[in-house]
């Protein structure tokens, strides 16, 4: 008999530290055992995901079917970016919000989150990260895995989670992570409360990391925070934006970093030995969708098709029982649902329909489950769904409600 046949062998011991997946990965995950399908999928409802819709929407310019290739583009990409595109990435921030900043200001990165990771890796360990407590779900795992300390921001139903500066903790060795537009609840620090803001962590032994990957989706246009930077190489402020929303490739997984040169030179030698730089395929893609006088037509005609979304969907969860604490950016609704029913027991009435919405509780910075404050709230994406769907989306919430 075969050494080991008949019994059952020990697995061997476990040497790496176990992760849950992130919060959205999770409602994926429940939903793909539940229907046997993945969520996006022809004939699903992928009220859950945060992606936008990956054809051209009206106003908005053609998305190219092709990029050619020559034999220099299938060498090693340049670690922190290809200098075409981070002069694009430049240009766009000079154009549209005056920035003073240029191709040396610009690091490339596989999308949004490894930026966000490696700034949130190098922070020095006495500084604090200051975080609101309705956020992004990667945030709260990114803090737990890189064992950060936190203090967090008051953003729940008694402020109608628009925190104020009020709300931030004083002194120096402060780090800020925010995004904004807010990913759950689409509130939007903008004009001189986002001046402030900026101001507020611009100054000595402070910073902060704007996360703008919702940058497009506002109304009534786009917002960035380099609007208001003066001197960007005299300060530890860090803008992340990506190809992800705005630009609507998020298989492109192209993302970047705008900050200091000398955060810049840190993040080119990280890539040379954890990244190995980004796809130059997917960089000359990307390159192209930053074509001024398209990336102009693209900023118009997100922000105008995706406030028509918000509203049409707004109106009809409210009239729909919910409770909406939505803003005016992104492409989520906020929302309570009635008598208590909490997001978990929604997504199982969902779940019969091939349809899900991401439970709130999975934006709680502290994690406080279905009994916590967030328990009963959801968020509730438009972002993939085309116009023609809305009669059938109607039609599965009001009979699952």
């Amino acid at each position: 008999m075969a050494r080991g046949a008949g019994r059952v062998l020990a697995s061997a011991p476990v040497i790496l530290r176990q992760f849950p997946p992130m919060g959205v990965y999770e409602t994926l995950f429940r939903f793909a055992e539940a229907t046997h399908t993945y969520m996006g999928e022809p004939g699903t409802h992928p009220w859950a995901q945060g992606f936008p819709l990956t054809t051209r929407i009206e106003g908005g310019p053609e998305l190219p079917d092709s990029v050619a290739i020559g034999a220099a583009d299938r060498m090693y990409p340049k670690a922190d970016g290809q200098p075409p595109l981070r002069e694009a990435i430049a240009a766009y921030y000079r154009e549209h919000y005056g920035a003073r900043i240029t191709a040396d200001h610009v690091a490339v990165f596989a999308g949004g989150r490894p930026a966000i990771f490696a700034i949130l890796a190098f922070l020095l360990e006495d500084v604090a990260v200051a975080i609101e407590e309705t956020e992004y779900t990667p945030y709260h795992d990114l803090l737990k895995v890189l064992r950060r300390p936190h203090v967090l921001i008051q953003s729940n139903a008694q402020n109608r989670f628009r925190p104020t500066l009020a709300d931030h903790p004083r002194g120096d060795g402060v780090f800020l992570v925010k995004s904004n537009p807010c990913n759950p609840t689409g509130v939007t620090c903008q004009g001189d409360a986002l001046r402030a803001l900026v101001a507020a962590y611009a100054g000595p032994g402070r910073g902060a990391l704007f996360d703008e990957a919702y940058e497009f989706f506002c109304d009534p246009e786009p917002v960035s925070a380099l609007r208001y930077v003066e001197d960007l190489d005299r300060t530890n402020l860090f803008v992340v934006g990506a190809a992800t929303k705005g630009l609507q490739v998020p298989g492109m997984r192209v993302g970047w970093v705008v900050a200091a040169r000398r955060h810049i030179e840190l993040f080119r030698n990280y890539s040379s030995f954890a990244m190995g730089g980004v796809s130059r395929a997917s960089q000359l893609y990307v390159t192209k969708l930053l074509e001024p006088a398209r990336v102009r037509q693209a900023r118009t005609a997100i922000a105008a098709f995706y406030t028509r979304q918000r509203r049409r969907y707004g109106k009809a969860l409210s009239e729909l029982g919910l409770e909406l604490f939505t803003g005016d950016g992104g492409f989520y609704h906020w929302a309570r649902l009635p008598r208590g029913l909490s997001g978990d027991a929604f997504n199982e009435r969902l779940f019969a329909h091939r349809a899900a919405i991401l439970p709130g509780r999975l934006c709680d910075m502290q994690r406080r489950g279905d009994h916590g404050p967030l328990g009963d709230l959801i968020r509730f994406s438009f972002g993939p769904l085309p116009p023609e769907s809305f009669e059938q989306d109607l039609a599965i919430l009001s009979q699952c409600l």
